[in-house]
């Protein structure tokens, strides 16, 4: 419930500081006084949009803020515990502020804690329920019309699910049309990978190959020079017909040997010389053994010649270094698997979109099935609250037909018409062609009082929701709202005095200036203040004496 509201530059309100009290409230003024000037705050204080000009003029920033208690409001005590925002003082409290500054950016608190806009709103829905003075015109869309039904049944989970389900299905199949509109340009790509990969498979290109035949193709072509050369390099070492290194080498050991006695510092030469001696003898045994296994095999060359001149080619039509064909090769052949799974995507996706789907209907149907319940349900009480609104022969209908193969969309299968019948002997019609703008007025104003006796919200405000009605139906209006708010906190921005004194108690708002500034206040009518302005509403600005007592006949109506 609401038990607080200070209101500082906002609009043309310079300070309002407002206490309020369980039951109904009305809220009356002059034409253009700034009646639902309060409820425009306390909605900015629950999240709505904030704006430069909600600013007052000469002033830096607006502030607004909210006090509630939640003793009968454990949704909204639970919303504060989950999100770590719940009062230090009393859990029972709640205290929501909000300012704007000149330049239209806005600051939003929960007891005490800076929050984002979007906290503060969802907080918001679970406090208060705002009802404008032309939501009745929104009930000619098919939107509002299915949210009504859904609202009154609470179908919050049901809703919820069918919503989730239809995400579910919407994601897959937008994304087994891409695959779908990807598969034309995948199939090019697979024809020619096809006649690329069958050539490279026909090739059968090892790893490292290339670079294996470039060795053994330049061993060949020079197999000549590397023979000649080996065996010049065997005659200088080992195998020289008149002398050689190792000739040499030997004659020089046996000489210095012989001279060692006479100069023990001969040893050390002799110990490198004799190394030496060994390295050539190794490096002739390996330079011999090379020789004799050198292959001169032309028809090998050839082969080679053809192989290395085959890998060029396909190099250059792949455009790539030869040495990376083989890599290119299982490059293309991991491609081509890729497109094949392509398919068996869509094969999945397709499987994925009819589970999906099955979801979507089990659940769309539930919701369909209970919508059908409750429509019967509403249908009879809207009926019923309208014939007490002056349309005795009034009758309501909601029309919904479930189409099984109406696209998928999150709000249900259902189609959905609000019928109604205002006269005896008419049939009923859609409620946009047969409402006038009253009848339209009257028949939302009990939708609404009814929906409201279901929702658990602990306050309502209904803003202006009796333009269009009058005389002996505002009385009934009145009463109707009056009994609502026996059970919950009612706040009615009203212009009728047969609703304006049904309530509470009745604040009055009212607008000065000075020709420089404007200033808008709000006060709690005292019971002869409350007769003075009832007696306004019912004869203008000229009390008589006449006026005086309608006024308080309304009061004593009210009262008994």
């Amino acid at each position: 419930m609401l038990n607080q509201l200070t209101v500082q530059h906002f609009a043309i309100v310079q300070f309002l500081e407002l206490e309020f009290s369980h039951g109904m409230t009305t809220i009356t003024g002059e034409t253009g006084a700034g009646k639902s000037i309060a409820i425009d705050a306390l909605g900015l204080c629950l999240g709505s949009r904030a704006d430069a000009n909600m600013v007052r003029v000469g002033t830096d920033k607006a502030e607004i803020s909210a006090r509630f208690t939640l003793t009968d409001t454990p949704h909204a005590k639970q919303w504060l515990v989950n999100n770590d925002l719940e009062s230090d003082d009393d859990i029972n409290d709640c205290l929501l502020r909000r300012t704007v500054n000149k330049e239209g950016r806005s600051r939003a608190y929960i007891n005490g804690t800076p929050v984002p806009v979007s906290q503060l709103k969802s907080l918001g829905q679970l406090l208060v329920n705002i009802h404008g003075q032309h939501a009745h015109q929104s009930l000619l869309k098919s939107e509002i019309q299915l949210s009504i039904i859904d609202e009154y049944a609470a179908h919050h989970q049901l809703l919820q699910k069918v919503k989730d389900t239809y995400q579910g299905w919407h994601f897959l199949n937008k994304q087994l049309k891409q695959q779908q509109l990807n598969q034309q340009e995948k199939q090019a790509r697979k024809q020619l990978l096809e006649y690329q990969i069958q050539e490279l498979d026909e090739f059968t290109l090892a790893e490292e190959e290339f670079e294996q035949i470039e060795v053994e193709h330049k061993r060949l072509a020079n197999g000549g020079a590397l023979l000649e050369s080996c065996q010049l390099t065997l005659n200088h070492l080992s195998e020289g017909e008149q002398t050689d290194a190792l000739t040499l080498l030997r004659s020089s050991i046996s000489a210095l040997e012989a001279q060692v006695e006479n100069d023990k510092n001969l040893e050390n030469i002799i110990a490198t010389l004799q190394e030496s001696l060994i390295q050539i003898e190794d490096a002739s045994y390996e330079l011999r053994n090379f020789s004799e296994n050198l292959e001169l095999d032309p028809e090998k060359f050839q082969q080679l010649e053809s192989r290395m001149s085959d890998a060029l080619s396909l190099a250059r039509k792949h455009q790539v270094q030869p040495e990376f064909l083989y890599s290119h090769h299982q490059k293309l052949s991991k491609e081509f698997k890729q497109l094949n799974s392509g398919e068996l995507q869509i094969e999945q996706l397709s499987a994925d979109l009819e589970v999906a789907e099955n979801s979507y209907y089990q659940h769309a149907k539930k919701l369909s099935h209970s919508r059908n319940r409750y429509a019967k349900e509403l249908s009879k009480k809207i009926t019923s609250s309208i014939q007490k609104l002056n349309m005795q022969d009034g009758i309501f209908h909601i029309q919904l037909v479930e189409n099984s193969h109406h696209a998928l969309s999150p709000l249900g299968l259902d189609n959905i018409e609000f019928q109604v019948k205002t006269n005896a002997g008419q049939t009923l019609q859609s409620l946009a062609k047969v409402a006038s703008g009253g009848e339209l007025s009257r028949i939302g104003l009990a939708m609404q009082v009814i929906i409201s006796q279901r929702v658990a919200t602990p306050t309502l405000i209904f803003d202006e929701v009796d333009v269009g009605i009058s005389g002996a139906t505002a009385a009934v209006v009145g009463k109707l709202l009056r009994s609502l708010g026996e059970q919950t906190q009612i706040f009615c921005v009203t212009h009728l005095p047969q609703v304006a004194g049904n309530g509470h108690q009745q604040m009055f708002v009212a607008k000065q200036s000075n020709g420089k500034n404007t200033n808008t206040t709000m006060v709690k009518l005292s019971e002869k203040d409350r007769l003075n302005e009832l007696a306004r509403l019912v004869g203008g600005d000229n009390i008589t004496a006449h006026t005086l007592a309608n006024a308080k006949e309304l009061l004593v109506n009210t009262v008994s």
